[in-house]
Order: structure tokens, then C-alpha cells, then sequence
């Protein structure tokens, strides 16, 4: 059963909603985009999977969004709000996969060495503003420093995946026709449930290969 946790930050009270794994080995933490919270599909498909196979899934709110803000305030304050909160998301004793989607996923890989992060899944990593290639966030992916997971949909406007350098410091995987939410059109190949189900498989896929 999924319980809450307020902890304070600098940047005011974040909240952090905890899917407890059976017999966990691992935390994951993620946080949600500058343009929504933790009812994301992809956030609510790993909160309830992957508590059966050993992980405990721990979604985390910003303070921005916890006080109801509806825009996200800039990078530097989502990065202060994570450092507070990362004492709280090691208090089970497991290593963590430090996660995101989109803006949260820069969190995690600006921040993951500095905090000790175990690993960094990164959900529709926002690689250059839409329409703006020459405007690369590459650099904050590329020196995550621990191993790293991209999960990214095949039509989205903020980098589709073949436009992420080819250097081997990070894994990919692509959700076919997904969007940055990564919705997929009615007209695709594979239906919604697919899409999601392909999220799941590939980071349960990667968090056993992460526990040897």
C-alpha cells in the first residue's frame, strides 16, 4: 500500500508518495516534468509494477507542485528541492536509482555523482527545446557518471532518439511513435497498454541487470 511523506527543502515542503518492494534491493526515485506531476502514465506503470520485483518506487513532487504552482521554477531551485530531499529516499538503506521525466530527468543527471546516486533512469530526457537542436542539453546526460538509462519516444519534439550522441556512456531504448508523453497515435503499430508495457519491461530489464 502506497503511503506519503512531506519532507522540507529550501525550496519549501516536497512530497514523496512510496510504493514499498517486495523484498526490495533497490529504491527508485523519480520525479515528474516541469509540465505535470506523478499521475504521468509512465510514472503510475512503474509505481505499479515494479514493487513485485524487488523495487520500492518512490514518486517525488516538487515543492513547485506540491504548493499548487503550475509552472516549475528554474533549473537551479528543482535541483536544490532534490538534494534535500535525497537524505529521505536513502532512509530504507538501499542504493537509488535517481529518476525523472523530462525536466526531472535533468535533475538526476545534473545531481547523480554529486549525491551518490546507484544509477540514473532518464524518462523522455528533454534534449533540446522543440525545434531548437542547436540548443543541446547533451552535456548534463553525458556527465551523469553512473550507469544510465534512456527511455525516450520515437516522435518526440524535444529529441527523438536518433538524435542522442552515439558514445556508449548511456543505454537507449525507444517507445515507437511515443511522444514526449509518450502517447502513441491511434493510427501506430502498437497500441497505448503496448507502449507502456515496453517502459516497464525495459527498466525491470535493466534494474535486474543493475543488481547482477
Amino acid at each position: 500500500m502506497a503511503k506519503t511523506q512531506t519532507v522540507d527543502t529550501p525550496a519549501g515542503p516536497a512530497r514523496i508518495t512510496w510504493f514499498p518492494g517486495k523484498k526490495a534491493q533497490l529504491v527508485l526515485a523519480v520525479s515528474h516534468g516541469a509540465g505535470g506531476g506523478i499521475e504521468a502514465r509512465d510514472l503510475q506503470a512503474l509505481a505499479a509494477e515494479l514493487p513485485a520485483q524487488g523495487v520500492t518506487v518512490a514518486l517525488v513532487e516538487q515543492p513547485w507542485r506540491v504548493a499548487g504552482k503550475k509552472v516549475a521554477p528554474a533549473p537551479k531551485t528543482l535541483d536544490t528541492g532534490w538534494r534535500a530531499l535525497w537524505p529521505a529516499l536513502r532512509e530504507p538503506g538501499l542504493p537509488v536509482i535517481a529518476g525523472g521525466r523530462s525536466a526531472g530527468a535533468r535533475v538526476a543527471c545534473r545531481t547523480a555523482k554529486e549525491l551518490g546516486a546507484h544509477a540514473v533512469l532518464a524518462l523522455s530526457f528533454p534534449l533540446h527545446p522543440p525545434g531548437k537542436p542547436e540548443k543541446s542539453r547533451a552535456e548534463e546526460l553525458l556527465d551523469s557518471g553512473v550507469p544510465t538509462l534512456v527511455v525516450q519516444g520515437g516522435n518526440d519534439p524535444f529529441g527523438k532518439p536518433a538524435e542522442f550522441p552515439e558514445d556508449g556512456s548511456y543505454e537507449l531504448v525507444e517507445v515507437p511513435y511515443g511522444d514526449h508523453g509518450f502517447a502513441v497515435p491511434k493510427r501506430a503499430e502498437i497500441g497505448q497498454e503496448e507502449a507502456v508495457a515496453l517502459i516497464t519491461n525495459a527498466v525491470a530489464a535493466w534494474v535486474k541487470g543493475l543488481r547482477g
